[in-house]
Order: C-alpha cells, then structure tokens, then sequence
C-alpha cells in the first residue's frame, strides 16, 4: 500500500515535468527557426546576384522548350547568350521569326531576314526500295540496329525503326513506309532528330526557299554497288552537275548541292528531269506538289524499260 501510494502522489509531478519540458523543446525550436529565417533572408538579400534586366527580358520572350537546338543548355543559357553575341538571335528553332524580331527590339537592333533551319533527311529508300534487307528481330531502335550486319542492304540509308521521331518533342517526324519523314508544318528545327540518328542521315538545313531541292541519298558506294541495295539511291552518274555545274557537285560518287549557288527552278527542274533515280526531291510545306514531277518522270522510266 505504501508504494501504490507513493506512485499516486508522484505521477503527477511526472506529468508537470514531462508538459513543462515539451513545451521548452518547442520553443527552443521554434525560436531557432526563425533565427535561421532572420539569417537566409539577410544572406538572400546581401548574397543576391543581379539579373541583367537584358537577359530577363530575353528569356521571357524565348518558348521556353529548353530543346537545345540552339546548341546551348536550355533557354536561359540562350538567353545570356544573344545578349553576350546578337548574332545568335536566329538560332532558336521553336521560336522562329516571331521570337527573333522580339528579341531585335528588346536589343534594339534590326532583326536581319534569316532562312528557318529544319530537318533534312538524307534518304528517299522507302521499304519496298531496300533490297537485300534482313528483317530484324532485336531491340527496335536504330542504335541497335546500326550494330547488327546486314540488317539492311545500304549502309548509309535510313533503317526506319524511328529513333529520330521518338526523339522530337513535336511530332514533327515519323516513320512512314520504313522512311523518316518530317512533317514541315510542325518541324521547328530543335535537332533532337539529327542528334537521335546514328548514321547522321539527317541535317539542320536553312530552307532558303519553300519548298527547297535537297538530296535525298547518303551513301558513297559506286553504281553497280548501290543498284545491288537500292532502287532509289545516287548511282553517281553526275548527270546534275553537267546540268547545273554551278549548283551541283560530285563528292565521293554522291550529288550535293551548293546552297550558296542555289540555281534557279529552270536549272533545277531540268536536272531532277534527268536524274534517272527518285533521290532528288524538295522539302517543305510546299514540297508535295514539286515532288510530283519527278514522280511522273520515274513512271516514264519505268514504262520505256517495260
């Protein structure tokens, strides 16, 4: 009895205590607390870096897509950038025109006219155009594939297992037919695509023109070897650049185009009449219409062959 009374009379001193200390801890906390806000707000403000107004008024113009087809971190590196060097102002793709004669203002300078920078693709081998092609079981990416021999017949050409439009944030490119194809309305030259292929089929191209002549073909190999995997691939025959010395070069049994000496519609529509396979075609939004000729060219080969 004499310890159950004990324990009567102690528990609540235990209890007193046990409040009292709580609600010491608690204030020694929170105290501390807001001696630590009292710090970080004088370091913020002591500390605080200022932001060129130059720079601010840049990034709030610029779409905020962080792509890198500028070639730089994100949209603030861009933006420190163009400030720094105004030449840059064109190099934001999602942007475009709009955003180029905003930044102009804010730098008070003229905007300069500048070509759009879209994507090329370096290739017009659609299936049924690949010959000897083994039919791929493996991981359905391009960077795979590029490590498995014989996957397909041209080692240059597009393998179609659409790295590039897994890439693009835009659903600006898509695989049709085995084919990368970039659909120009939403293409707005980010790269992602270009950095995405492994065999380096497609390029950042100004588009001069709408729709503009490119070269649809890659590869390097000679006639007999090309005709061996590919309808539609260079054969080397340099029939262009007799045509349009000017515009048209030869570089290792490929046709290239000198966009420097961007003939004129005559000097290209007589060339791609010439050209006995389907690999010089334009790009575009426009470019549906002018690919046509070339088309009916190709039929006409094919019927005379007959």
């Amino acid at each position: 009895m004499v310890l159950h009374d004990i324990l009567l009379i102690a528990n609540p001193v235990l209890a007193a205590i046990n409040i009292g200390s709580v609600f010491l801890a608690g204030f020694i906390l929170l105290a501390a607390a807001l001696i630590f806000v009292v710090i970080l707000t004088i370091a913020s403000v002591k500390l605080k870096i200022e932001q060129d107004p130059t720079v601010e008024a840049i990034l709030n113009v610029l779409p905020g897509a962080n792509c890198g087809g500028c070639g730089l971190a994100g949209c603030g590196a861009y933006a420190e950038a163009v400030a720094r060097d105004h030449g840059l102002m064109g190099k934001c793709g999602p942007g475009g025109e709009q955003t180029v004669r905003e930044i102009a203002a804010i730098l008070g300078i003229e905007a300069a006219a500048s070509a759009p920078v879209r994507a090329v693709v370096h290739c017009s081998a659609k299936t049924d155009d690949k010959i000897n092609s083994t039919r791929y079981h493996g991981v359905i990416t391009c960077s795979e594939g590029q490590m498995v021999a014989g996957v397909m017949g041209c080692p240059y050409g597009c393998m179609g297992f659409g790295d590039c439009s897994r890439a693009c944030e835009f659903d600006a490119i898509r695989i049709i037919d085995g084919l990368a194809v970039v659909n120009y309305e939403k293409c707005v030259g980010c790269g992602a695509c270009a950095r995405a292929c492994p065999r380096q089929l497609i390029e950042m191209l100004p588009l001069q023109e709408d729709p503009m002549m490119v070269i649809a073909c890659a590869t390097l190999d000679k006639a007999k070897e090309v005709r061996s995997y590919c309808k539609v691939g260079c054969v080397g025959c340099g029939l262009c650049a007799k045509l349009a010395p000017n515009m048209f070069q030869m570089q290792q049994n490929l046709a290239v185009i000198d966009y420097e000496k961007y003939g004129s519609k005559e000097e290209r529509d007589k060339a791609q009449g010439k050209c006995p396979r389907a690999m010089m075609v334009y790009v575009g939004t426009k470019a549906e219409t002018m690919n046509k000729v070339q088309e009916e060219v190709l039929e006409t080969m094919e019927n005379k062959n007959e």
